[in-house]
């Protein structure tokens, strides 16, 4: 233990963690930088705030304070030790409706100060797009806006007072009058007040530097609103009171279509005196394809309006929509569809991380490139801002260079990531070249080099060219008085290390890392992989995304960063950096950290960059379990078909039945498999599906009409079978012909045209089963994997080379064939085929029996939809199914809590059940009389069991039962 850690451990209350991988969480922000500290310390309260100063002043330590870790110029990274405000300080005070009013801790995140207020009406005013996870003091040290700020102003526009404690200890509440001033500070302005009146430009998005001017006498001499924005170089925040607005009760979104953002940018200003609530752009390469709804144009303007009543809000959406000379436009007044276009502009800051290629340049030329928020977040006059885009882009051409802006057209600030190379020296030099260009581009728009995110690291040294000398040595000065020992978050804002140093990718591996999976976004490269981590935070909701979000389960559970997606990257980085985390692939660290994913890959679909934790986990087990004994779960659950396979030819269902339900020998058998002991066994069926499918009496009207191979996976042959038989029941029933995939592998080689085969190779043949390893790959035996899908995918040639779809039951062995097996077998070209071939129940009838007219059960259902299929699959033709089946009702998000061997696991039960009852157990409980609970997964069936008593049903069973009781076969 060093002094250090020793001095901070006796005086403060909160947790105190020099290890590695404490210490490796929060070596990056959501920049391009990196700094590794000494310690991370979460403190309880004020005073243990003023005991880490003290310490860290005996020592001559740094102090950063962090929030969410979402800060984009290297702000919230430290040396010294760094303040994680997320763990005690993060409460909600109290809140004045009548006042409007509310006292905050810094570590409280935003989203929660707006469920409180909106009972009452209110809201707080900013709302960054990272609202569901960035913390109040985080808004406050860097003056953060969002999209509202046309309406409502910045941070500093809604803050009342701050209560500081200053790097000497002095606990101080600024407001205003010179109230919370420390000793020096009137002196300094009053002795400069020509130069604060005429140093700063006049704009609405003025970030940058040191909001000195608040404190002259015409604005009010402002201490706290002074504070807002010095991203804790000044004084350590404890505690705020914030201003709420009213919100309005309705509202209503006029899209607004022009031929690109410069065109966008031009006609934002002249909406404005409309009184808009945003005024928001964005151009065609930030949107997803295949987003509809959206009016004709290569760039939109999306402006939000306010009303007493939803014809209010959206009459004035027309008189803006009249108002605007845009090539096509479209009012959207369904609060459904105007969160899915608010969703694409909040996900702009990751997606904008990966830049599509240009199709019109030759092959390997300007092809997905990744990009960086080096140059982010500038401002100008909104009348300036169509001017400003087009002298932008032609410096990107200049510097070959390129980028996607957006952001907020209606005060001139625009969010831009830009594809530098920061892995080569050249790169980086040119990434240095550039950002001096457009930061004298922006001042001579009359701009601020930050309009939002701050300056840190990626700006501070370009200050002098916005303020000149005089004006940023003031800004020393000023640090000076609040911190004269030079404590507190050092080289931001003044003082400044160079801007290209100690960035995040120098300390990353430069030749490529062996691994095992393909990688094909990212060029087989794994360092890349882990790369696709911004930062942007969006796993650390403390609610899933709207709809059936997934990400991040584990980390809702625990709230801590070690479990969520980003922590997860971040200790991979510095694996692959190899300064904190030393042992490589072997690092217990990792190994730690990723225990509690429970690779649903909920992360694939709901990160902005679509981080692949799950597959990253399967990598990283790979390599740290080879050669070495493994834990017990991955021989037990791991190699679960082997053994399932055994049972079957030793016909020994019902004998494992019994011991299964026999206390003492389940009690042994669960411990020595590693299975929880708070779980129950699953019965074996007595039959499996393929058994009875080999007893079905021969039908003659069988086979008439198209063919369609069914897949046996592991769960539906040996514990639901009864799901197979449905599906049978239903495929036939919708006039397909449904086929099983073949059994016998060939040990010859083909002859002829390659379809035949020799009589020695079919007497040499051996029986086999399908199967698409999944269990093998989550517990990252990686080599079992690619054995058992070789076999498999030799067995399917037949399949392959036929026209046939192939049916998937079980969601998360469609998910491993979709995306495991290609990106496992990324040398063999069947693996891509097969892939392709894969269907899901609901999406083979609408593709190949989309005459047939499914039975009406008109009842309500409640489940959850699988975090595989939400994450690989996606749900569209199950909801179309369902629909015209009358089962009314959205399934609910989040992850069931079983994943596979997850929640069997032990020591993991705790973190399974909570899960469940985030959203399943409770929409289950609440569920309306007569409703049907639908769970396609079998882990999902097995978790409603086991905690809440309820038997779920696949699709494929609902819809057979219909068919019973209707005694027929619906058709068109």
């Amino acid at each position: 233990m060093t002094d250090l850690e020793a001095a901070l451990r006796k005086v403060v209350r909160g947790e105190v963690a020099c290890d590695a991988a404490s210490r490796a969480l929060v070596t990056m922000d959501a920049s391009n930088y990196r700094r590794v500290p000494l310690a991370v310390v979460a403190p309880r309260d004020a005073d243990d705030v003023a005991a880490v100063l003290e310490v860290c002043r005996e020592h001559g330590t740094p102090v950063v304070a962090r929030g969410g870790g979402t800060s984009i110029a290297g702000q919230a990274t430290g040396t010294g030790v760094v303040l994680d405000f997320t763990r005690h300080m993060n409460r909600l005070v109290s809140l004045d409706p009548g006042a409007r009013t509310a006292v905050v801790q810094p570590g409280l995140v935003l989203d929660r100060l707006q469920e409180a207020a909106a009972p009452h009406g209110l809201r707080f005013g900013p709302d960054p797009s990272t609202h569901s996870r960035c913390t109040l003091g985080g808004m406050i040290g860097n003056n953060s806006c969002g999209s509202h700020s046309v309406a409502w102003g910045t941070t500093a526009d809604s803050v009342r007072e701050l209560r500081v404690v200053t790097a000497r200890g002095r606990p101080l509440r600024a407001g205003r009058g010179w109230a919370g001033a420390p000793d020096g500070l009137r002196a300094l302005v009053e002795g400069e007040l020509a130069l604060l009146r005429t140093g700063y430009p006049e704009l609405p998005r003025r970030i940058s530097g040191y909001a000195l001017d608040a404190l002259l006498p015409e604005n009010g001499v402002d201490v706290a609103r002074s504070l807002c924005g010095s991203e804790g170089t000044l004084g350590v925040l404890t505690e705020a009171v914030v201003r709420l607005v009213e919100a309005p009760p309705a509202r209503g979104l006029a899209v607004l279509g022009y031929p690109d953002e410069s065109a966008a940018a031009d006609a934002a200003a002249a909406l404005l005196p409309f009184g808009p609530l945003t005024v928001e752009g964005m151009a065609a390469d930030l949107v997803p394809s295949g987003t509809g709804g959206l009016p004709r144009g290569g760039a939109w303007l999306f402006v939000e309006t306010g009303g007493g009543t939803p014809d209010e809000a959206r009459a004035r959406a027309r008189a803006i929509v009249r108002a605007a000379d845009a090539v096509d436009a479209r009012v959207v007044t369904e609060p459904a569809r105007q969160r899915e276009l608010w969703r694409i502009r909040e996900d702009a800051s990751g997606t904008a991380t990966r830049i599509p290629g240009d199709p019109s340049l030759p092959p390997g030329a300007g092809g997905p490139a990744e990009a960086w928020p080096g140059w982010e977040d500038c401002a100008v006059p909104p009348a300036r801002l169509g001017a400003y885009l087009r002298d932008f882009r032609a410096l990107l051409a200049e510097h070959g260079l390129r980028g996607a802006p957006y952001g907020h057209f209606g005060e001139g600030c625009v969010h831009v990531r830009i594809d530098f190379d920061l892995l080569t020296p050249d790169g980086v030099g040119r990434f240095r070249r550039f950002s001096r260009e457009v930061a004298e581009l922006v001042v001579a728009h009359g701009g601020s080099l930050s309009g939002e995110h701050g300056d840190g690291r990626a700006r501070a040294e370009l200050l002098p060219l916005m303020y000149g000398p005089d004006l940023v040595a003031l800004f020393a000065r000023a640090k000076d008085v609040w911190d004269p020992d030079g404590l507190l978050n050092p080289g931001m804002l003044v003082r400044p290390e160079p801007l290209d140093s100690g960035l995040r990718f120098s300390v990353l591996p430069r030749e490529p890392v062996d691994v095992v999976f393909g990688y094909p976004s990212d060029g087989g490269d794994f360092s890349a992989a882990v790369r696709r981590c911004v930062g942007v935070a969006k796993c650390r909701a403390a609610a899933p995304a709207p709809g059936a979000g997934v990400m991040c389960p584990s980390f809702r559970v625990t709230g801590r960063e070690e479990h969520s997606t980003r922590g997860r990257a971040r200790l991979l980085h510095e694996m692959l950096a190899g300064e904190l985390v030393t042992d490589g692939w072997r690092s217990t660290e990792v190994r730690d950290a990723l225990d509690l994913c429970l690779s649903c890959k909920g992360c694939r679909s709901d990160c902005p960059v679509e981080v692949d934790m799950a597959t990253y986990k399967a990598e990283f087990l790979h390599h740290h379990y080879r050669g070495r004994r493994r834990p017990a779960a991955h021989y037990s659950m791991g190699r679960l078909p082997v053994w399932l396979r055994w049972a079957s030819r030793l016909r020994a269902a019902a004998l494992i039945n019994a011991l299964a339900s026999f206390g003492p020998s389940a009690r042994v058998a669960k411990r020595l498999g590693g299975v929880a002991k708070e779980r129950h066994v699953p019965r074996l069926a007595r039959r499996t599906f393929t058994g009875w499918w080999r007893a079905r009496p021969p039908v003659a009207s069988r086979g008439a009409g198209e063919l369609v191979v069914l897949w046996p996976d592991t769960f539906t042959e040996h514990f639901s079978p009864s799901v197979g038989r449905a599906a049978v029941r239903v495929l036939e029933a919708a006039g397909l012909r449904v086929a099983l995939p073949p059994t016998l592998r060939m040990r010859g080689r083909p002859v002829g045209d390659g379809r035949s085969r020799g009589a020695a190779a079919l007497l040499g043949a051996r029986r086999a089963r399908v199967c698409c390893g999944l269990t093998y790959v989550s517990t990252g035996q990686l080599d079992h994997a690619r054995g058992v899908l070789r076999r498999t995918l030799g067995l399917m040639e037949p399949v392959l080379e036929t026209a046939a779809p192939v049916v998937v039951l079980e969601p998360s062995c469609a998910a491993a064939l979709r995306t495991d097996l290609p990106e496992l077998l990324h040398d063999d070209p069947r693996a891509a085929r097969l892939a392709a071939r894969v269907l899901t129940f609901a999406e083979v009838l609408e593709r190949h029996a989309p005459g047939w007219v499914p039975p009406r059960l008109d009842r309500p259902v409640v489940g959850q939809t699988h975090c595989h299929q939400h994450a690989v699959l996606g749900d569209g033709a199950e909801r179309r199914l369902r629909e015209a089946a009358g089962l009314t009702g959205d399934l609910s998000g989040g992850c069931c809590g079983l994943a596979g061997d997850f929640g069997f696991g032990r020591g993991r039960y705790e973190v399974s059940a909570a899960c469940a009852e985030e959203q399943l157990l409770p929409a289950v409980r609440d569920a309306p009389e007569g409703a049907v609970v639908l769970a396609d997964g079998f882990s999902c069936r097995t978790q409603l069991e086991q905690l809440a008593g309820v038997r779920g049903s696949h699709l494929a069973q609902v819809l057979a039962a219909a068919l019973e009781d209707a005694g027929g076969s619906p058709r068109a």
